[in-house]
């Protein structure tokens, strides 16, 4: 039985009218033709970087931030791949997108997108889609909204302005499709009241991406991410034994980057299933180490080396530096180069 797909949640103006993609533009019949550029096997994915507030202005364009897994559609002749950031294989994961990349009618080209799965509200879960993932299973519900185009039939785009690179990936994957592959669309309005409905409807954040700029892999100030409800991926460093919980563990200890170095931010409780811990707690006991990556005071502590990156929702940050109101979210792959929360950048925006 093919699941049902769910919309994703509407943002809406003051007239109540639902928000949507400025119009289609037709593409140019008498754009002349470029060098052929051989496709390359892997494109490190462009990164956004945190800032508290978006920036304003004709330049800036701006979509709803989604919350799974990046992953990047390669199509060509001999037929289709999801390769994960960092360079995985990821098509036996995601057989529906996989099926409807195939009859995009597209001969040769590369997307970049988020893999999600959608709520009844059509917010993005990210733990519905670890729950979907988990055991190295296949989703067939997850969705790709495609917010980018990199290749396309013999011409690498990296190095074109978003603003072209949009019109091209609009033409291939229309704004308002409901199928597996969907277009990530850009919201017409004012960045503040944006926001504001973006938190009034409980979305995970916006994303603010200068039209002008090329497509530059690694984290720079061309995109911009602004979260409604604070979070970030943190290094598992190990975790607090206790005799009462369920398989032993009472709360995951938390890291952040400094830097090159790391700094202790923490502990989570709050969001673990009896599956999470049962697994976190027989992988990280591999994991153990004497030697704590980071100083902390606490007796009985397990200590870790840093290999598991969990994804972290939090309130904010406590005068010594902790985080607040923590709630566990589920696992990154440390192989997908997880942008690990790094206190100089959050500082530095």
């Amino acid at each position: 039985m093919t699941p049902k797909r769910r919309s994703p949640l509407p943002l809406l103006d003051e007239s109540g009218a639902t928000l949507q993609s400025r119009p289609l533009r037709k593409r140019d019949p008498q754009q002349p033709g470029l060098p052929f550029d051989p496709m390359p096997d892997r494109i490190e994915p462009c990164l956004a970087s945190r800032r508290p507030a978006p920036p304003e202005g004709a330049d800036w364009l701006y979509e709803v931030k989604w919350d799974g897994h990046r992953l990047a559609v390669h199509i060509d002749p001999k037929g289709v791949r999801l390769v994960t950031p960092g360079g995985e294989d990821w098509t036996h994961r995601f057989p529906a997108i996989a099926a409807a990349a195939r009859n995009l009618g597209v001969n040769a080209a590369i997307f970049d997108g988020e893999a999600v799965i959608l709520d009844e509200d059509g917010r993005s879960d990210f733990a519905a889609l670890q729950n979907a993932l988990g055991g190295k299973r296949a989703s067939q519900e997850a969705i790709f909204f495609a917010f980018d185009l990199l290749y396309l039939d013999g011409q690498d785009l990296t190095g074109t302005e978003l603003s072209l690179r949009r019109h091209l990936l609009e033409d291939l994957v229309p704004a308002g499709g409901d199928g597996a592959i969907r277009l990530s669309e850009e919201l017409d309005i004012d960045a503040d009241e944006l926001l504001a409905e973006a938190r009034r409807l409980g979305l995970e954040g916006i994303v603010a991406k200068h039209r002008d700029r090329p497509y530059r892999s690694g984290r720079s100030d061309d995109w911009l991410q602004v979260e409604c409800i604070e979070g970030g991926s943190f290094m598992i460093v190990g975790y607090e034994p206790s005799d009462s919980a369920q398989s032993g563990i009472a709360s995951l200890l938390l890291a952040a980057r400094h830097g090159h170095d790391w700094v202790h931010v923490g502990s989570v409780a709050t969001g673990l299933s009896a599956k999470d811990v049962d697994y976190l707690r027989k992988t990280l006991d591999m994991l153990k180490t004497r030697k704590p990556v980071v100083p902390m005071k606490g007796k009985g502590y397990v200590f870790a080396l840093p290999t598991l990156i969990a994804e972290i929702e939090f309130s904010g940050w406590s005068e010594d530096g902790n985080l607040r109101q923590t709630l566990y979210k589920g696992l990154r792959k440390i192989q997908d180069n997880a942008a690990v929360y790094d206190m100089k950048q959050h500082a530095g925006g």
